[in-house]
C-alpha cells in the first residue's frame, strides 16, 4: 500500500517536472514572441500554470517524505490502524466493509475510507466486537466491528 502511493506520486512529480521544464518553458517562449507582456494572457496562463506545477511538486515531495518514514511495525495488531479492512454491521443489519487509507487514496465508493475522516477516525484502534459511535454531518451513526483484518493479517 505504501509503496503504490509513493509510486503513484513518483509517476506524477515525473510528469510535473517533465511539464515544467520542458513543456511550459515552450509554452512561455510562444507567448513572449506574441508580443507586449503586460496584456499577454497566454504568457499570464503559463506562468500562473508554472506556479501551480512547481505548488504540487513540492507538495508531493513533501508528502512523500512523509510517507517514507512511516513506520508500519508501529501499526497495532488485533486493532483498526492504516491498512485495515474492518466488516462494520450498522444499525440495520447490513454489514459494510471499509478499508483505512491515507488521504490520497479515499474513495468512499471502493470502501476506501480515509483515515483522517470522521469515520476512519471513529474505527481506528477499535478491535472485533467493538461499538464504533461516528458524529457525521447528516447525524450519529452506530456500528458494530463484527470482523479486522490488519495490514498485518495479509
Amino acid at each position: 500500500m505504501k509503496e503504490r502511493i509513493l509510486k503513484r506520486f513518483s509517476d506524477e512529480i515525473t510528469a510535473l517536472d517533465r511539464e515544467l521544464k520542458f513543456e511550459l518553458p515552450k509554452e512561455i517562449k510562444r507567448a513572449r514572441e506574441l508580443g507586449d507582456l503586460r496584456e499577454n494572457a497566454e504568457y499570464k496562463a503559463a506562468k500562473e500554470r508554472q506556479e501551480i506545477v512547481q505548488a504540487r511538486i513540492a507538495m508531493l515531495q513533501k508528502r512523500v517524505r512523509e510517507i517514507q518514514l512511516m513506520n508500519l511495525d508501529r501499526i497495532p495488531r488485533g486493532r483498526a490502524g492504516f491498512g485495515s479492512t474492518v466488516h462494520l454491521r450498522g444499525g440495520n443489519g447490513d454489514i459494510i466493509v471499509y478499508q483505512l487509507v491515507m488521504p490520497e487514496e479515499a474513495d468512499a465508493e471502493k470502501g476506501l475510507i480515509s483515515t483522517s475522516s470522521p469515520i476512519g477516525r471513529a474505527i481506528l484502534n477499535k478491535e472485533e466486537g467493538d461499538e464504533i459511535k461516528v458524529v457525521t454531518p447528516a447525524g450519529n451513526r452506530e456500528f458494530e466491528l463484527v470482523k479486522l483484518i490488519t495490514i498485518h493479517n495479509d
